[in-house]
Protein backbone atom coordinates (compact mmCIF):
# COMPACT_ATOMS: atom_id res chain seq x y z
CA UNK A 1 0.00 0.00 0.00
CA UNK A 2 0.97 3.62 -1.04
CA UNK A 3 0.80 5.93 1.59
CA UNK A 4 0.58 9.69 1.25
CA UNK A 5 -0.13 12.24 4.43
CA UNK A 6 -0.82 15.83 3.88
CA UNK A 7 -0.73 18.41 6.37
CA UNK A 8 -1.81 16.08 9.03
CA UNK A 9 -3.16 17.85 12.64
CA UNK A 10 -4.57 16.68 15.70
CA UNK A 11 -5.76 18.72 18.54
CA UNK A 12 -6.53 17.22 22.06
CA UNK A 13 -8.50 20.37 23.32
CA UNK A 14 -5.76 23.12 23.85
CA UNK A 15 -2.81 20.66 23.07
CA UNK A 16 -1.80 20.12 19.68
CA UNK A 17 -0.66 16.94 19.57
CA UNK A 18 0.49 16.85 15.58
CA UNK A 19 1.82 19.49 13.65
CA UNK A 20 1.51 19.93 10.31
CA UNK A 21 3.33 16.70 9.40
CA UNK A 22 3.24 15.20 5.71
CA UNK A 23 4.89 12.18 4.40
CA UNK A 24 4.77 9.32 2.16
CA UNK A 25 5.52 5.57 2.46
CA UNK A 26 6.56 3.47 -0.39
CA UNK A 27 4.69 0.15 -0.64
CA UNK A 28 6.75 -2.84 1.13
CA UNK A 29 8.43 -0.08 3.10
CA UNK A 30 9.02 -0.94 6.98
CA UNK A 31 9.25 2.50 8.25
CA UNK A 32 10.07 3.34 12.06
CA UNK A 33 8.03 6.14 13.79
CA UNK A 34 10.79 6.97 16.30
CA UNK A 35 10.92 10.02 19.05
CA UNK A 36 10.53 10.67 22.70
CA UNK A 37 7.47 10.19 24.58
CA UNK A 38 4.72 11.82 24.24
CA UNK A 39 5.92 13.42 21.11
CA UNK A 40 2.72 12.45 18.94
CA UNK A 41 3.77 9.00 17.15
CA UNK A 42 0.99 7.20 18.69
CA UNK A 43 -1.55 10.03 17.37
CA UNK A 44 -0.44 9.75 13.91
CA UNK A 45 -0.57 5.73 14.08
CA UNK A 46 -4.23 5.72 15.11
CA UNK A 47 -5.27 8.29 12.49
CA UNK A 48 -3.82 6.18 10.04
CA UNK A 49 -5.65 3.40 11.90
CA UNK A 50 -9.08 5.38 11.93
CA UNK A 51 -8.72 4.89 15.72
CA UNK A 52 -8.86 8.62 15.71
CA UNK A 53 -9.99 11.25 13.45
CA UNK A 54 -7.68 14.42 12.13
CA UNK A 55 -8.53 17.80 13.16
CA UNK A 56 -7.31 18.73 9.57
CA UNK A 57 -5.42 17.56 6.65
CA UNK A 58 -5.51 14.14 4.37
CA UNK A 59 -4.76 10.24 4.63
CA UNK A 60 -4.43 8.59 1.08
CA UNK A 61 -4.11 4.87 0.70
CA UNK A 62 -3.49 4.52 -2.66
CA UNK A 63 -4.74 7.80 -4.25
CA UNK A 64 -7.38 7.05 -2.06
CA UNK A 65 -8.60 9.61 1.01
CA UNK A 66 -9.83 7.33 3.67
CA UNK A 67 -10.10 10.06 6.52
CA UNK A 68 -13.71 9.10 6.52
CA UNK A 69 -13.26 5.29 6.13
CA UNK A 70 -13.83 3.22 9.71
CA UNK A 71 -11.14 1.47 10.64
CA UNK A 72 -12.43 -1.80 9.43
CA UNK A 73 -12.13 -1.07 5.44
CA UNK A 74 -9.07 0.22 5.49
CA UNK A 75 -6.82 -2.56 5.15
CA UNK A 76 -5.05 -2.32 8.22
CA UNK A 77 -3.83 -4.72 10.80
CA UNK A 78 -2.79 -3.40 14.08
CA UNK A 79 -1.01 -4.77 16.92
CA UNK A 80 -1.34 -3.01 20.15
CA UNK A 81 1.53 -2.27 23.15
CA UNK A 82 -0.17 -5.16 25.16
CA UNK A 83 -1.07 -7.52 22.95
CA UNK A 84 -4.69 -7.00 23.47
CA UNK A 85 -5.28 -10.80 23.37
CA UNK A 86 -9.23 -12.36 24.01
CA UNK A 87 -8.28 -14.11 27.24
CA UNK A 88 -10.96 -16.69 26.90
CA UNK A 89 -9.48 -17.60 23.19
CA UNK A 90 -6.93 -20.05 22.44
CA UNK A 91 -4.34 -18.98 20.61
CA UNK A 92 -5.96 -20.51 17.46
CA UNK A 93 -9.06 -18.88 17.31
CA UNK A 94 -7.60 -15.39 18.47
CA UNK A 95 -5.81 -15.62 15.18
CA UNK A 96 -9.00 -16.56 13.49
CA UNK A 97 -11.36 -13.36 14.76
CA UNK A 98 -10.30 -11.31 12.15
CA UNK A 99 -11.40 -14.17 9.45
CA UNK A 100 -14.91 -15.30 11.25
CA UNK A 101 -16.07 -11.61 11.31
CA UNK A 102 -15.59 -11.76 7.66
CA UNK A 103 -17.35 -14.96 7.46
CA UNK A 104 -14.95 -16.89 5.72
CA UNK A 105 -15.61 -20.59 5.71
CA UNK A 106 -14.09 -23.10 7.96
CA UNK A 107 -11.60 -24.93 5.77
CA UNK A 108 -10.57 -20.80 4.55
CA UNK A 109 -9.96 -20.03 7.98
CA UNK A 110 -8.34 -23.31 8.95
CA UNK A 111 -5.98 -23.23 6.35
CA UNK A 112 -4.97 -19.40 6.99
CA UNK A 113 -4.26 -20.38 10.61
CA UNK A 114 -2.10 -22.88 10.03
CA UNK A 115 0.00 -20.86 7.45
CA UNK A 116 0.52 -18.53 10.03
CA UNK A 117 0.91 -20.55 13.05
CA UNK A 118 3.84 -22.81 11.25
CA UNK A 119 4.69 -18.86 9.51
CA UNK A 120 4.83 -17.70 13.64
CA UNK A 121 6.55 -20.41 15.04
CA UNK A 122 4.12 -21.16 17.08
CA UNK A 123 3.13 -24.29 15.69
CA UNK A 124 1.80 -27.23 18.92
CA UNK A 125 0.77 -23.91 20.89
CA UNK A 126 -2.54 -23.59 18.83
CA UNK A 127 -4.63 -24.96 21.42
CA UNK A 128 -3.12 -22.74 24.17
CA UNK A 129 -4.39 -19.60 25.93
CA UNK A 130 -2.68 -15.96 26.62
CA UNK A 131 -1.61 -17.06 30.07
CA UNK A 132 0.20 -20.31 28.90
CA UNK A 133 2.69 -18.32 26.38
CA UNK A 134 5.40 -16.39 27.14
CA UNK A 135 5.36 -12.64 26.41
CA UNK A 136 7.35 -13.30 22.80
CA UNK A 137 4.93 -15.84 22.11
CA UNK A 138 1.87 -13.78 22.68
CA UNK A 139 3.32 -11.24 20.56
CA UNK A 140 3.81 -13.28 17.92
CA UNK A 141 -0.33 -14.22 18.50
CA UNK A 142 -0.93 -10.80 17.89
CA UNK A 143 1.52 -10.23 14.67
CA UNK A 144 -0.44 -13.06 13.43
CA UNK A 145 -3.77 -12.31 14.22
CA UNK A 146 -2.85 -8.58 12.53
CA UNK A 147 -1.97 -10.39 9.37
CA UNK A 148 -4.92 -13.08 9.00
CA UNK A 149 -7.28 -10.85 7.15
CA UNK A 150 -4.14 -10.04 4.91
CA UNK A 151 -4.13 -6.19 5.70
CA UNK A 152 -2.62 -4.05 2.87
CA UNK A 153 -1.29 -2.39 5.78
CA UNK A 154 0.78 -3.69 9.11
CA UNK A 155 0.55 -0.67 11.73
CA UNK A 156 2.53 -1.68 15.88
CA UNK A 157 1.98 0.16 18.31
CA UNK A 158 5.45 -0.04 20.94
CA UNK A 159 5.35 -3.62 19.79
CA UNK A 160 8.50 -4.65 21.76
CA UNK A 161 7.58 -2.35 24.91
CA UNK A 162 6.23 -4.62 27.21
CA UNK A 163 8.98 -7.56 26.73
CA UNK A 164 12.04 -8.23 28.04
CA UNK A 165 15.21 -7.38 26.91
CA UNK A 166 17.11 -10.43 26.03
CA UNK A 167 13.32 -11.54 24.04
CA UNK A 168 12.94 -7.97 22.86
CA UNK A 169 15.98 -8.55 20.97
CA UNK A 170 15.50 -11.88 19.32
CA UNK A 171 11.75 -10.54 18.00
CA UNK A 172 13.14 -7.28 16.03
CA UNK A 173 15.50 -9.63 13.95
CA UNK A 174 12.16 -11.93 13.92
CA UNK A 175 9.77 -9.23 13.18
CA UNK A 176 12.21 -7.80 10.01
CA UNK A 177 12.45 -11.38 8.98
CA UNK A 178 8.53 -11.52 8.90
CA UNK A 179 7.79 -8.37 7.43
CA UNK A 180 10.16 -8.80 4.42
CA UNK A 181 8.73 -12.05 3.87
CA UNK A 182 5.44 -11.24 4.02
CA UNK A 183 6.13 -8.30 1.87
CA UNK A 184 3.55 -5.73 3.59
CA UNK A 185 4.08 -2.22 4.10
CA UNK A 186 4.81 -1.53 7.83
CA UNK A 187 4.70 1.02 10.52
CA UNK A 188 6.08 0.73 13.97
CA UNK A 189 6.29 3.16 16.32
CA UNK A 190 8.99 3.69 19.46
CA UNK A 191 11.10 5.42 21.95
CA UNK A 192 13.97 3.08 21.35
CA UNK A 193 16.56 4.46 18.85
CA UNK A 194 18.52 1.19 18.64
CA UNK A 195 15.38 -0.80 18.18
CA UNK A 196 14.28 1.88 15.20
CA UNK A 197 17.86 1.79 13.82
CA UNK A 198 18.30 -2.44 13.53
CA UNK A 199 14.83 -3.03 11.87
CA UNK A 200 13.45 -0.10 9.95
CA UNK A 201 14.13 0.81 6.18
CA UNK A 202 13.40 4.45 7.26
CA UNK A 203 12.87 6.23 10.07
CA UNK A 204 10.87 9.19 10.63
CA UNK A 205 11.70 11.42 13.71
CA UNK A 206 8.53 12.65 15.57
CA UNK A 207 8.88 15.56 18.36
CA UNK A 208 6.84 17.94 20.03
CA UNK A 209 4.54 17.05 17.34
CA UNK A 210 6.53 17.38 14.17
CA UNK A 211 8.34 15.58 11.50
CA UNK A 212 11.85 16.52 12.34
CA UNK A 213 13.24 14.36 9.78
CA UNK A 214 12.72 11.21 7.50
CA UNK A 215 15.54 8.99 5.98
CA UNK A 216 17.16 5.60 6.04
CA UNK A 217 19.01 5.57 9.85
CA UNK A 218 22.33 6.09 8.05
CA UNK A 219 21.51 8.93 6.67
CA UNK A 220 19.91 10.45 9.49
CA UNK A 221 22.84 9.77 11.83
CA UNK A 222 25.10 10.95 9.23
CA UNK A 223 23.11 14.19 7.86
CA UNK A 224 20.82 14.97 10.53
CA UNK A 225 19.01 18.05 9.39
CA UNK A 226 18.02 19.62 12.84
CA UNK A 227 19.26 20.13 15.78
CA UNK A 228 16.80 18.20 17.92
CA UNK A 229 17.81 14.97 15.41
CA UNK A 230 21.18 15.45 15.92
CA UNK A 231 20.95 15.23 19.93
CA UNK A 232 18.63 12.35 19.59
CA UNK A 233 20.22 10.16 17.44
CA UNK A 234 23.18 8.79 19.18
CA UNK A 235 25.53 9.84 22.19
CA UNK A 236 26.43 13.52 21.70
CA UNK A 237 27.97 16.72 23.60
CA UNK A 238 26.78 19.88 22.93
CA UNK A 239 29.87 22.59 23.45
CA UNK A 240 28.69 26.40 23.68
CA UNK A 241 32.17 27.76 22.43
CA UNK A 242 33.16 25.38 19.67
CA UNK A 243 35.99 27.92 19.12
CA UNK A 244 37.66 27.22 21.84
CA UNK A 245 38.97 24.41 20.35
CA UNK A 246 41.90 23.48 17.72
CA UNK A 247 40.65 23.81 14.09
CA UNK A 248 37.01 25.25 14.94
CA UNK A 249 38.47 28.48 15.85
CA UNK A 250 36.18 30.12 13.24
CA UNK A 251 33.75 28.06 12.69
CA UNK A 252 31.80 29.68 15.43
CA UNK A 253 31.52 33.23 13.39
CA UNK A 254 27.72 33.29 13.18
CA UNK A 255 25.94 34.16 16.11
CA UNK A 256 24.43 31.75 18.25
CA UNK A 257 26.33 29.02 17.19
CA UNK A 258 26.81 25.72 18.65
CA UNK A 259 28.49 22.92 18.69
CA UNK A 260 26.85 19.12 18.97
CA UNK A 261 30.05 16.96 18.77
CA UNK A 262 29.65 12.46 18.37
CA UNK A 263 32.12 10.38 20.41
CA UNK A 264 33.46 8.89 17.05
CA UNK A 265 34.24 12.63 15.98
CA UNK A 266 36.85 12.54 19.03
CA UNK A 267 40.43 10.98 19.00
CA UNK A 268 42.18 10.60 21.90
CA UNK A 269 45.79 8.82 22.78
CA UNK A 270 48.40 8.63 25.39
CA UNK A 271 51.33 10.99 24.58
CA UNK A 272 52.96 10.04 21.14
CA UNK A 273 49.67 8.24 20.23
CA UNK A 274 48.70 10.98 17.78
CA UNK A 275 50.41 12.32 15.56
CA UNK A 276 49.09 15.49 13.93
CA UNK A 277 50.18 17.21 17.09
CA UNK A 278 49.24 20.53 15.61
CA UNK A 279 45.75 20.15 16.20
CA UNK A 280 45.72 18.27 19.16
CA UNK A 281 44.18 19.76 22.66
CA UNK A 282 45.13 18.48 25.91
CA UNK A 283 42.74 16.43 28.25
CA UNK A 284 42.18 14.81 31.41
CA UNK A 285 39.95 11.26 31.93
CA UNK A 286 37.18 11.84 34.01
CA UNK A 287 35.23 8.65 34.08
CA UNK A 288 35.68 5.08 31.92
CA UNK A 289 32.51 2.94 30.99
CA UNK A 290 33.05 -0.15 29.91
CA UNK A 291 31.03 -1.29 27.38
CA UNK A 292 31.95 -4.92 26.24
CA UNK A 293 33.46 -4.56 23.03
CA UNK A 294 35.34 -0.96 23.81
CA UNK A 295 35.44 1.79 26.70
CA UNK A 296 33.38 5.05 26.65
CA UNK A 297 35.72 7.79 27.61
CA UNK A 298 34.62 11.15 29.41
CA UNK A 299 36.93 13.94 29.63
CA UNK A 300 37.39 17.39 30.15
CA UNK A 301 39.08 19.81 27.89
CA UNK A 302 39.46 22.84 30.05
CA UNK A 303 35.97 23.18 31.14
CA UNK A 304 34.23 21.32 28.11
CA UNK A 305 32.87 17.66 28.94
CA UNK A 306 33.89 15.47 25.70
CA UNK A 307 32.53 11.61 25.56
CA UNK A 308 34.57 9.25 22.99
CA UNK A 309 35.26 5.79 22.60
CA UNK A 310 38.80 3.74 22.69
CA UNK A 311 39.35 0.18 21.59
CA UNK A 312 40.21 -2.59 24.34
CA UNK A 313 43.31 -3.59 22.04
CA UNK A 314 44.54 -0.16 23.05
CA UNK A 315 46.90 1.05 26.76
CA UNK A 316 44.07 1.47 29.53
CA UNK A 317 43.48 4.64 30.68
CA UNK A 318 42.22 5.34 34.16
CA UNK A 319 40.48 8.48 35.84
CA UNK A 320 42.66 11.60 36.14
CA UNK A 321 44.96 10.51 33.29
CA UNK A 322 46.73 13.20 31.02
CA UNK A 323 45.61 12.53 27.36
CA UNK A 324 45.76 14.27 24.04
CA UNK A 325 42.55 14.86 21.96
CA UNK A 326 41.91 15.45 18.30
CA UNK A 327 38.27 16.76 17.76
CA UNK A 328 38.18 15.69 14.05
CA UNK A 329 34.73 17.96 13.15
CA UNK A 330 31.59 19.09 14.82
CA UNK A 331 28.11 19.52 13.78
CA UNK A 332 27.17 23.36 14.20
CA UNK A 333 23.71 24.72 14.59
CA UNK A 334 22.13 28.28 15.02
CA UNK A 335 18.51 29.31 15.11
CA UNK A 336 18.68 29.45 11.78
CA UNK A 337 20.77 26.92 9.84
CA UNK A 338 22.88 23.64 10.97
CA UNK A 339 26.44 22.28 8.85
CA UNK A 340 29.12 20.23 9.40
CA UNK A 341 32.58 21.76 10.02
CA UNK A 342 35.78 20.15 10.10
CA UNK A 343 39.27 20.65 12.26
CA UNK A 344 40.87 22.70 10.20
CA UNK A 345 44.05 21.92 11.06
CA UNK A 346 44.15 18.36 10.15
CA UNK A 347 45.02 17.21 6.22
CA UNK A 348 42.44 14.07 5.78
CA UNK A 349 39.38 14.11 7.14
CA UNK A 350 38.24 11.22 9.81
CA UNK A 351 35.73 8.07 7.98
CA UNK A 352 33.09 7.75 10.56
CA UNK A 353 32.59 5.05 12.08
CA UNK A 354 28.78 3.12 13.31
Amino acid sequence: MHIEVRNLNKSFGDFHAVKDVSFEIEKGHLIGLLGPSGGGKTSILRMLAGLESPSSGDIIFHGKRVNDLPPQERGIGFVFQNYALFKHMTVYDNIAFGLKVKKQSKEQIRERVMYLVELTGLKGFEHRYAHQLSGGQRQRVAFARALAPEPQLLLLDEPFAAIDAKIRTELRTWLKEMIERVGITSIFVTHDQEEAIEVADEIMIISKGKLEQKGSPWDIYKNPETPFVASFIGESTIVDNIAQLKGFEDAASRPGTKALIRPEYIEIGKPGEIKLASATLSGKVKHLHFRGSEWMVELLVGDTKLITYRSLEKEVLHPGDQVSVLVHRAYLFNDNDSWIAENKLKVDPMPIHI
